[in-house]
């Protein structure tokens, strides 16, 4: 078992050295008390990144401002799952896959969570077609090639919420994804991770996506059409998943395009990705770019 439930990666108030440790509050949900200001108290462990977090230090520390729980130096490629839940694919009028359908981040897209913004790029404002997709993100524990899907969740280091944010203009306008959701800021995840111990079976996580105060996106992980052990196994095959890699897992349906109008993410939105079980509230604000 874990020597932990769930971790956050930090600086305090009084510097920028990061730290990594566990929230003394387990009902506390890091991702709201951050954005209303609320005093978040951790348990500081020894280590440096939540990949070998060492030991409980004894000491404690307040939260100064929440980071993206892997940093972009740990994360390489960020490995992404389309069109993972049926009532998704049938939103998007597209059909169901025999395989998972794969896309890649680069780890410059990561960002943090609140007071973080997702920043949207010149170059794609002017199509005002910027979406949002809720996801849960795997964090890989250690390095695993060619395992079976009843291995998979051996290497499974813990659980996280994302954001996929994508410009469905340029998306639609190309057959690959990369370009579209690969941007500066398009790829925020936190705030804390979930250790794989904390709950039975990652089917019995739940998601959900608020958009402007208003719940647009809701699911279990139990509705994923390639479930996580099948999803590493696949990824795995011939390629080698370091440490620290982040896999987006899919969003359920109710993304933004698909909405009757259309919904769009546009300066001074919010956005919130909530996962059960202690992984908490994800917000970012949206901001063009200057």
């Amino acid at each position: 078992m874990s020597s932990y439930r769930r971790l956050v990666r930090f600086t305090p108030p009084s510097g920028d050295q990061v730290l990594i440790g566990e929230p003394a509050d387990p009902e506390q949900d890091v991702g709201l008390a951050s954005y209303a200001g609320e005093p978040i108290e951790v348990e500081v462990f020894g280590g440096k990144s939540i990949l070998s977090p060492g030991e409980r230090s004894g000491r404690r520390e307040k939260v100064g401002k929440l980071l993206s729980p892997i940093a972009k130096s740990e994360a390489g490629t960020i490995r992404c799952i389309g069109l993972n839940y049926r009532n998704h694919a049938e939103e998007a009028n597209l059909p169901i896959p025999d395989v998972p359908v794969l896309f890649m981040k680069p780890s410059t897209a990561l960002s943090d969570p609140f007071p973080a913004p997702t920043v949207l790029p010149k170059s794609f404002a002017k199509d005002d077609s910027a979406d949002y997709e809720s996801e849960l993100a795997v964090i890989i524990g250690k390095d695993c090639k060619n395992v079976s899907e009843a291995e998979a969740m051996n290497y499974v280091l813990g659980y996280t919420a994302s954001n996929d944010v994508s410009c469905r203009a340029a998306q639609f306008a190309q057959s690959q994804w990369c370009f579209s959701k690969s941007f500066d800021t398009a790829c925020p995840i936190g705030p804390a991770v979930l250790h794989r111990d904390a709950v039975a079976k990652v089917a019995d996580l739940q998601i959900k996506g608020e958009l402007r105060g208003e719940s647009v996106q809701q699911s279990g992980l139990d509705e994923l059409i390639f479930s996580v052990p099948k999803i590493i196994s696949f990824l795995s095959q011939g390629t080698t998943l370091p440490a620290g890699t982040v896999i987006l897992t899919g969003t359920p349906a109710g993304v933004g395009f698909s909405k009757k109008p259309p919904r769009r993410l546009r300066e001074g939105d919010e956005f919130r990705v909530s996962v059960s079980h202690g992984v908490g509230t994800l917000i970012n604000k949206i901001e063009l770019e200057k």
